[in-house]
């Protein structure tokens, strides 16, 4: 799921992810959305799908509707998949993602030696190192869903 007008990179993501989703004979679709009522839209047209779930990407409008999101996918029962930690924190299943807070820390590296004198043309480019999962075990439980425990010993943090 993705917002077109707020994830211009949203084609990096689907590449890949129709990739792997064909490598394990599952099908992908993407799901753009563009406002709350697309949302709930989508969301409950994968009640019609056996197994089906959904996978959020990392997109501003996402991020911003978190808690609607979350709760769509708890009310239609629908395990999905969040880029960050915060969804979790608001009801979501899983999240799997750069650790933000991490990236935060090493921008204001990257800020101090700018402003010592070092010319951003000159600077590495700087990626995400660092990356969180989370796992929200009541969710997991209000959707009958048994997270295995070498699942769980993965992960950076549990909500119980």
């Amino acid at each position: 799921m993705f917002n077109p007008a707020t994830a211009s990179f949203a084609e990096y993501y689907l590449i890949p992810f129709k990739a792997a989703a064909q490598s394990f004979a599952v099908e992908a679709i993407a799901a753009p959305v563009r406002d709350l009522a697309a949302l709930e839209t989508v969301t409950a047209d994968l009640t019609s799908k056996p197994n089906g779930g959904l996978i959020i990407m990392p997109d501003s409008f996402l991020i911003a509707n978190r808690a609607a999101i979350t709760s769509l996918a708890a009310r239609y029962r629908i395990p999905a998949i969040y880029p960050y930690r915060h969804f979790t924190e608001v009801g979501g299943l899983l999240s799997y993602g750069n650790d933000q807070l991490d990236n935060y820390q090493r921008a204001a590296s990257y800020a101090d030696r700018i402003l010592k004198g070092e010319k951003p043309s000159e600077l590495p480019v700087q990626a995400p190192v660092k990356f969180e999962m989370t796992i929200n075990l009541r969710t997991a439980k209000t959707l009958n869903l048994e997270v295995p425990p070498d699942v769980v010993a993965l992960a950076d943090e549990v909500i119980e």
